[in-house]
């Protein structure tokens, strides 16, 4: 047996406590607590609280603003309080919160662990360095704790400088040797405390170890390794091995335990101002079905004269900032739209042409199963060639800048001689940003981009190597087409099809990925739409589709589109598009524009701006300066799964995620169970990052942007140096230092579907229902068996039946309605 094992497994059940940590330039939203899933969400924060130092729940002044400004409901604030055993008024129950979050006795923020930091810190930047410094640091290929050794003699930081080599070669019997009189039993806790020291750096090294990756195989570096330095450094410097022995210092939310059921006091106000957001959701909804004649009838809210055809379908992710355009798309013309996850359900390694760098374009819940590039087609040689000359002169510059800044013997002359042009441009940049977007986007038409004269190579080659398999096969490409159109619960299909992904545009914003999209782990939707767009063009999947019962058209042209969601543009990809069918796209694109205007003069009003709409939106995607582009998915509280009759003609503040779903071509429940373990869980990740960087941005986001510092490619420091940042800037989700705009609230789910179809998906799916018994999200059934009357999930496979909607009326179906368990309603 190895006897290495042991401490490794150790490590790794230690390590599961500390979130994942995407880079930079795919930066992903996680749940930064994701480690204490499996734990209600009162302990799980108080657990974190005492691991991490971060503030679990919103303060005392939020809730007191959200009651005054009606978030949160009085009566519903006054049950709740009721039910938890809170006899005094609320304004006394908040002077109590207040004085829970003051600290019991003075601290100081100095430990003996920063020495250790320090010095670790430092490496770990030099190590995972991708490209950004000139001079790297050596022996990079052996490892991170060989590396560490190799240079660590010439640190004069250390007090010893030849003390390290004194340890083993072998980073376990490294931790050994140092951990060697400390009891056993307690070195998970040890191990804890340690990994939990600096959480980024932890939870960077823990993703990059577990999804591999070219940098990975070139420079490996694991939790093991990581481990073995900083506790080297803690034996070399002398400071204490294990965590303070002092418990004396409760918690805020230790604190706050002061009621007969064991739940803090801001978790009780935290579930009225999510049950007050809750119940306006799902009486908006319902109030919807029950007025709208279309409701049975799926996606078709879309008015159509003579029972023809809509105008376009356009299928955009169901990113929270689609709802806001969708809305102003079905205005401007008889267009349906649909929601559909922005990988567009195809687990690709993507490879852009010409990038020599790959990207997992799906979920991080998801493994890639494709490697897909791009690659020139045929009759595209003109725009080609000019690509080409272009690319050629923009590489040759960049070396020539490249050499000229980093050679000792230049650099004076070149910044002497350079400086004006530098000077110039940054000024142009802060004082007419809108002008230089022009200008930008001028140029960019001049130039073909890649959709101009490229194409995926989706054909399986059965005979390339790697790791993945390149291209995908007849079969393969049926299934991913057949399963988004039964998920959105499609039967006919207009003369244009848009699958619409989306980025963001922004400058001088290191976080710029995490802006883009979420399902295709921090990079943009464009490629994945043109995959699908791809594959629904063929054929041979199209005549496969018949056979599954999807008769498309034969006039039916499938294209891909980009949402810029920071300008609300909408670019097509038409270069394929038949002749036949340009009126149609040009008439599309025209609509789209309009709805641009209206979308970006929406969405505008919240930034205190003079001039709303799409010249203020270019701006902010231009100016350099701008340390708030776009509000992101900032404000994100609901997730609706249905039909778009349910949400048609609704403004949901750009605060829901919208994923078509009929529950009538779905009788397996197969495709709500995808949608329930995929895409549900991936917003909860989203929502709850977005929560613990409002509640705490100093532990659980980034601070301000003004401060961050990026290094090497993988993070920010806040300053020159410590623990990378994990989550959210302090401006995509603040007004103001202390005025949040978005509101800290839990995910509130709501499906379209019989009740009984979601309680067996959640009994044979114990990772979600586990999400939802522990209070990490909250879910409501709107039944169509039983006239739309609403079911509140109450945990153990139990509801709660909504007294705001009637379940006594006969059903409008002829099927017998289905009553779920229930469980007492108090």
């Amino acid at each position: 047996m190895n006897t290495n094992e042991p401490i490794r497994d150790t490590i790794e059940q230690a390590a599961t406590t500390v979130g994942s940590v995407w880079p930079l330039h795919s930066f992903v939203t996680a749940n930064p607590l994701s480690g204490f899933e499996d734990d209600p969400f009162h302990e799980a924060v108080q657990q974190a609280e005492r691991l991490f130092g971060g503030r679990g729940y919103p303060s005392a002044d939020v809730f007191r603003a959200a009651l005054e400004t009606g978030q949160i409901d009085p009566e519903t604030l006054r049950s709740e309080l009721r039910a938890h055993g809170y006899e005094e008024d609320p304004k006394t129950l908040l002077a109590r919160m207040e004085t829970d979050e003051e600290p019991t006795s003075e601290t100081d923020e100095s430990s003996p662990h920063d020495a250790v930091d320090t010095v670790l810190t430092k490496w770990l930047a030099a190590f995972l360095d991708e490209e950004q410094a000139t001079w790297s640091m050596p022996n990079r290929e052996r490892g991170f704790y060989a590396a560490f050794r190799s240079v660590a003699r010439y640190d004069a930081s250390l007090p010893d400088q030849s003390a390290v080599t004194a340890f083993p070669d072998d980073p376990v019997e490294a931790i050994e040797q140092v951990v060697s009189t400390y009891p056993r039993e307690q070195l998970p806790d040890l191990f804890e405390f340690h990994l939990g020291k600096l959480p980024g750096w932890t939870g960077f090294i823990k993703q990059r170890a577990a999804s591999g990756g070219s940098w990975q195989a070139t420079y490996p570096i694991t939790l093991t390794e990581y481990l073995a330095v900083r506790l080297v450094l803690t034996d070399c410097f002398d400071v204490p091995l294990g965590p303070p022995t002092d418990a004396s210092e409760s918690t805020r939310t230790e604190r706050s335990l002061q009621n007969d059921d064991g739940l803090p006091l801001p978790e009780v106000w935290l579930n009225a101002w999510e049950d007050t957001y809750r119940t306006q959701l799902v009486e908006a909804i319902t109030e919807q079905r029950q007025s709208s004649s279309a409701s049975e009838d799926g996606e078709k809210a879309v008015a159509l004269e003579d029972g023809g055809r809509p105008d376009a379908q356009l299928v955009f992710c169901i990113d929270t900032r689609s709802e806001v355009i969708r809305r102003h798309v079905e205005n401007v013309g008889a267009y349906e739209t649909y929601g559909y996850a922005g990988f567009f359900g195809i687990p690709m390694r993507y490879e852009a042409y010409d990038s020599g760098v790959t990207i997992d374009a799906c979920p991080p819940i998801l493994d890639a199963q494709h490697y897909i590039a791009e690659n020139p087609a045929e009759g595209c040689e003109p725009e080609h060639g000019r690509y080409e000359t272009w690319a050629t002169g923009t590489r040759a510059a960049s070396n020539v800048l490249k050499s000229l800044k980093s050679n000792a013997s230049t650099v004076f002359s070149f910044v002497e001689s350079a400086g004006s042009g530098y000077g110039l441009a940054l000024t142009a940049r802060t004082l007419f940003p809108a002008r230089v977007y022009d200008f930008l986007t001028a140029t960019s038409k001049r130039v073909p981009s890649e959709p101009d004269f490229c194409e995926p190579a989706l054909d399986h080659d059965p005979s390339a190597e790697g790791n993945l398999p390149r291209g995908l096969s007849t079969a393969e490409k049926v299934e991913y087409a057949a399963t988004a159109f039964e998920l959105m619960g499609w039967d006919e299909f207009a003369r244009v099809v848009a699958f619409v992904g989306h980025a963001s545009q922004t400058a001088n914003n290191p976080f710029e990925s995490s802006l883009d999209c979420g399902a295709c782990a921090g990079n943009a939707g464009g490629p994945s739409a043109r995959v699908l767009a791809a594959i629904c063009n063929d054929d041979a999947v199209r005549s496969a589709l018949r056979e599954r019962g999807f008769d498309i058209p034969s006039d039916t042209v499938f294209v891909a589109g980009e949402h810029n969601t920071t300008t609300d543009e909408v670019t097509l990809f038409t270069a394929s598009v038949p002749e036949s069918h340009e009126a149609d796209v040009e008439q599309l694109r025209s609509d789209l524009e309009t709805a641009r205007e209206g979308s970006t003069a929406e969405r505008t009003e919240s930034m205190d701006v003079s001039s709303p709409g799409p010249r203020e939106t270019e701006r902010r995607a231009t100016d350099w300066a701008e340390t708030r582009p776009e509000w992101g998915l900032a404000g994100n509280a609901g997730f609706v799964v249905g039909p778009r009759s349910l949400t048609q003609g609704l403004d949901l503040d750009g605060r829901s995620f919208l994923h078509s779903y009929d529950w009538r071509n779905d009788d397996s429940g197969e495709a709500l169970a995808a949608i329930v373990g995929g895409p549900m869980v991936v917003t909860q990740w989203i929502n709850m990052q977005y929560y613990f960087s409002t509640v705490d941005n100093a532990v659980y986001g980034s601070g301000s942007k003004i401060t961050h510092n990026p290094v090497g490619n993988v993070g920010v420091y806040q300053g020159n140096g410590g623990d990378l940042m994990t989550g959210l800037p302090l401006q995509s989700v603040m007004a103001a230092d202390d005025d949040p705009y978005h509101q800290p609230l839990r995910l509130s789910v709501v499906i379209h579907a019989p009740v009984e179809r979601v309680t067996t998906i959640l009994a044979e799916n114990s990772d979600v229902a586990e999400l939802l018994d522990n209070g990490w999200l909250s879910l409501t059934v709107v039944d169509p068996t039983q006239n739309g009357a609403s079911f509140q999930y109450d945990g153990n496979l139990t509801w709660v039946a909504d007294e705001t909607t009637d379940a006594a009326e006969e059903p409008k179906r002829t099927e017998e309605p289905v009553v779920p368990p229930m469980a007492a309603d108090d």
